[in-house]
């Protein structure tokens, strides 16, 4: 693969045979972050789970105390008083058989889905279209509650899902490249910490294998995973 100009001289501030601090492994990340948008600054996990066992999978939710930077647009099936309570605490749309129709349709102007559990008979119908863009409300991330005004005001702070991907690494975003090695190790220990606290009980030898940021357009960036409570 041919990286561009920005890439290889972000690459050369980078030993990557190196395991760094997290502090400086974000620091790198944000020196990396070259290119002419404010770059998001990801996190890779890598577990010493398999996935593909039910007892082993780890997946939650978790608030960055900073947020991710990014404006979430909130969608919400609910009805009755809820619909209007979603809207009052932020929520973009709020509503039931409609939005089906409309996301059948092809509209998808939005980042989050939260449900109330009444609703997800209806939502269900979208199962193909939601799951594989990972927006499908599941209880485990908090966006199927009884409570969707709360659950929009999380969205809206900066609540970020984790799961494990196919190969049992979690992708997550902690920010932009603005926010400073400060805000995003605030936002990358909240994150980790929430990943350790949701080790399996299954889970055997070292649970966080590797861990590498990265900005958008950069390459990542290796944390010592011992750093990190492996």
């Amino acid at each position: 693969m041919k990286h561009g100009k920005k890439y290889v001289e972000s690459a050369k501030l980078v030993d990557s045979n190196a395991l760094y601090d997290v502090a400086e492994a974000l620091d790198l990340a944000i020196k990396t972050g070259k290119a002419k948008f404010d770059e998001t600054v990801e996190v890779h996990v890598r577990l010493g789970v398999d996935g593909r066992h039910a007892d082993q999978q780890v997946r939650g939710a978790v608030v960055l105390p900073n947020g991710t930077g990014k404006t979430v647009r909130a969608l919400v099936f609910a009805k009755g008083d809820k619909v209007q309570a979603a809207l009052d605490a932020g929520a973009d749309y709020a509503g039931a058989e409609e939005l089906v129709a409309k996301i059948q349709g092809g509209w998808m102007d939005f980042d989050v889905v939260i449900a109330s559990p009444d609703m997800m008979g209806v939502v269900g119908r979208l199962g193909k279209v939601l799951g594989p863009r990972g927006l499908m409300p599941n209880p485990k991330a908090g966006t199927v509650t009884p409570d969707v005004a709360k659950a929009v005001q999380e969205a809206k702070a900066g609540k970020i899902e984790y799961r494990l991907d196919k190969t049992n690494i979690i992708h997550c975003p902690i920010g932009k490249v603005s926010f400073g090695v400060e805000k995003l190790q605030e936002n990358f220990d909240a994150l980790l910490g929430a990943i350790i606290r949701a080790k399996p009980a299954a889970a055997k030898g070292q649970y966080v294998k590797s861990c590498t940021v990265a900005s958008t357009m950069g390459p990542g960036v290796k944390i010592n995973p011992n750093k990190v409570g492996a």
